[in-house]
């Protein structure tokens, strides 16, 4: 064992020879150094450090608590994580070809983007749709387009993550009834929802109706997936568009947490157990450049959710302690300037995600500043995450990083802020009165604003944009979107409208508002709404009703 006080007087030694001689002659690169949440990054970190560490009860074991080592006892060495790239555009037809072509490739898993009139609940031939259709993901307005999404794709045997959150409960009534059709019994389908209306009104802006409405519905889903498809993750609660608007790694951790909390507690005043829907709660998080910072988040983040989740909550079952996480490379730290650069960005940015423990991993395509990824940086993508996890030998072991002193220090240190701003949140009353008073969004602000100070002052470094830089660069080939496919998907969704039952359409469409006035679960009135071919902009029309739509305050 080391003596403490003799490594103290050996530090001193050090820092009043030798370091100081060279500092005389050399000073360091700067003043003070910190990560991006502001921890002061000291020059060196020793045993004395973690003097006060308990190892069992704050690192542990994989697949135990407080699951700081990650959340099962083999990890990559069982198996590697999914590969789930993140695709959509266009049409079904056209993001249907790219998901096989991925998957031809070695993909595991799809990941679903969505156009913004799909994730805002307006049909393709609405007004508000013009200009957008197909443009940043894939439209879908019927059953009709789900089944040609999803055509030659096994769905017992391929697992699919939906980025969508306002209109989650209609797209995963769309997924299901395709599985009947496949003849894929719903405990046979896995997948995720990302279903996390709370970031909406934080930092990203896809939401229809108020929160407290929203609420309903998620926790709707929530008690139909625990009865009818029980291997279905009903949520990803996601720090990911909380860091992309700005916030730091902290602030990513304490928001997303106490959405999560927010979460479970209305789940819970919603009449169920805490063990019988948490174990199928899942995270998404960012990960942003700096490198043991970003590694040091997700144990940090594992540790504070089982804790909060046991003591809190009062759970019992290990699972639902279990903090379970997508990741995906930071896309605002992608350049348009220079953007080969962007593979090394997103190969650290992955391999931080790994010693991190992420269950599942998208790498971003190097074009994506400029607009969606083409077919080979696409492929690109999904090889440099190939290359982590044949080549590079980190998947090999567990928690690799675990013991050093300054990736141990960081995580201590993450939860310890990011406990300080649960605190803060609890006292406003929880995450949906901080966000209705505007705190989780004037905080992120403030951070956005002082990195960007940063870049512009040249006191944070971006390779090729404020040095580095080329006077003149050659412009890749960049995917382009058909404009007609936006009136092809026009018609198609009159089509759809003309040819069905419209007694039965009807009448679905007024269950569905009849639940929303009331307190039924809403899923199997959208479940028969979507088999009698009502469209999303139709159903989502019929909760509008009942709901309303959010207008937010001015957060100045």
């Amino acid at each position: 064992m080391d003596d403490l006080d003799a490594i103290r007087r050996a530090n001193a030694a050090h820092e009043g020879g030798s370091l100081r001689g060279v500092l005389e002659k050399a000073p360091e690169r700067r003043a003070e150094f910190a990560t991006t949440s502001g921890i002061g990054v000291r020059r060196l970190y020793g045993p004395a450090d973690r003097a006060e560490a308990d190892y069992l009860a704050d690192q542990g074991f994989p697949g135990e608590f407080p699951f700081t080592r990650g959340v099962q006892p083999t990890m990559y060495r069982g198996r590697f994580w999914t590969m789930r790239q993140y695709a959509g555009f266009g049409t079904a037809e056209e993001s249907n070809r790219r998901y096989r072509y991925l998957l031809d490739q070695g993909q595991t898993g799809l990941s679903v983007a969505f156009d913004l009139p799909t994730q805002m609940g307006r049909d393709s031939d609405h007004a508000f749709a013009r200009g957008e259709v197909g443009r940043v993901g894939v439209a879908i307005d019927s059953l009709a387009d789900m089944e040609t999404l999803l055509a030659a794709i096994p769905l017992d045997r391929v697992t699919t993550s939906m980025t969508i959150n306002a209109t989650a409960s209609i797209l995963l009534a769309l997924y299901l009834a395709v599985a009947e059709k496949q003849g894929v019994k719903w405990s046979s389908v896995g997948g995720t929802i990302q279903n996390d209306i709370l970031k909406e009104y934080v930092a990203r802006g896809t939401y229809i109706y108020p929160p407290r409405a929203s609420l309903r519905v998620i926790t709707d889903i929530f008690a139909f997936c625990a009865a009818e498809v029980p291997t279905w993750n009903t949520i990803s609660i996601s720090g990911y568009h909380i860091r992309e608007a700005g916030s730091t790694a902290v602030q990513e951790i304490a928001f997303t947490i106490a959405n999560g909390i927010a979460y479970v507690e209305a789940a819970i005043a919603a009449g169920l157990d805490v063990d019988r829907f948490a174990g199928r709660l899942s995270f998404f998080w960012n990960v942003h450049n700096d490198f043991f910072e970003e590694v040091a988040k997700f144990r940090a983040a594992r540790r504070i959710w089982a804790r909060i989740m046991r003591d809190r909550f009062a759970a019992r079952d290990p699972r639902s302690m279990v903090l379970r996480c997508h990741a995906q490379t930071a896309g605002s730290s992608l350049t348009a300037q220079q953007i080969d650069n962007n593979v090394v960005r997103v190969t650290l940015q992955a391999l931080a995600a790994v010693l991190g423990g992420t269950q599942s991993l998208h790498t971003n395509g190097r074009d994506e500043a400029l607009a969606l990824p083409t077919e080979d940086s696409a492929r690109l993508a999904l090889r440099t995450q190939q290359v982590i996890a044949h080549e590079s030998g980190t998947a090999d072991t567990i928690d690799p990083l675990a013991g050093s002193y300054f990736v141990e220090s960081l995580t201590d240190e993450l939860e310890k802020k990011t406990l300080e701003y649960l605190a803060r949140i609890d006292d406003m009353g929880g995450a949906v009165s901080a966000i209705e008073a505007g705190f989780m969004q004037r905080e992120i602000q403030h951070a956005a604003y002082r990195y960007q100070q940063e870049i512009e002052r040249r006191e944070r470094v971006i390779v090729g944009v404020n040095q580095f830089t080329q006077e003149r660069e050659s412009l890749p080939e960049i995917l382009k979107i058909d404009p007609a496919l936006e009136e092809r998907q026009r018609r198609q969704v009159a089509a759809v409208r003309e040819g069905r039952d419209r007694t039965r359409a009807t009448a679905a469409l007024a269950e569905v508002s009849r639940r929303a006035r009331g307190e039924d679960n809403l899923m199997p009135a959208i479940l028969e709404a979507v088999r009698a071919m009502c469209t999303l902009g139709e159903i989502s029309d019929a909760m509008r009703e009942i709901f309303g739509e959010y207008r937010p305050d001015a957060i100045l």
